[in-house]
């Protein structure tokens, strides 16, 4: 990526919502006793989300042949989701809020020039991994979403990102893993199938 500092065409993440980003970050600065565990969360909830998939596939075994498409394509939605969102990133070269609002209360360490914005990438891959979940088992889909939800929540509150960079980034990894979901259950239950009859019988069905 190539540094926004003589770009006039980065999006000003600042006049879009910054004053909100600022409350949000404000409530932050009088919550020290939550600044911990959001600041934990935020730094390594993805991992849940491996346990989600993990459920998921242990879920998927006792179902059919389009339910177990959908959980193995469930960490393909959120690599795709990743490389479409970073591709969006270079296109917009928002700069970090705390390089455009210094002064605001900040919990996690600013990131280098070339670390953009927008969409968030952390937003980005639980939205689709909870989308992803829903074409697996509707309970499970409904905690990742909370948990994704929170995760946003959590980028804003240590400073990391505009309220706008979770929300389009929600939009992101969810349209993603929809249409990988989508077409794994429509086009790949044939091929699941196959594989249930042969040496992966143990881990597929």
């Amino acid at each position: 990526m190539t540094s926004p500092t003589s770009s006039t065409m980065a999006l000003d993440g600042a006049s879009i919502d910054g004053g909100l980003y600022g409350d949000i970050t404000d409530f932050a600065r009088h919550t020290h006793w939550l600044n911990g565990p959001v600041s934990a969360y935020t730094s390594y909830g993805v991992a849940l989300f491996a346990v989600f998939m993990l459920v998921g596939w242990w879920i998927a075994r006792r179902k059919d042949a389009s339910v177990m498409a959908a959980a193995l394509a469930a960490p393909v939605a959120m690599v795709l989701a990743y490389g479409v969102n970073d591709a969006v990133k270079s296109v917009f070269t928002e700069p970090r809020p705390c390089r455009a609002l210094p002064h605001d209360f900040l919990i996690e360490k600013c990131p280098p020039l070339d670390d953009y914005a927008f969409p968030s990438n952390h937003t980005t891959v639980v939205a689709a991994a909870a989308v992803a979940l829903f074409f697996v088992d509707r309970r499970l889909g409904a905690v990742a979403t909370l948990a994704a939800l929170l995760m946003g929540a959590s980028r804003v509150y240590v400073g990391a990102h505009y309220p706008h960079d979770v929300l389009v980034a929600l939009v992101v990894g969810g349209v993603v893993a929809f249409a990988v979901s989508w077409s794994a259950r429509r086009y790949g239950a044939p091929l699941v199938t196959r594989l249930r009859s042969g040496a992966l019988k143990p881990l597929l069905a």
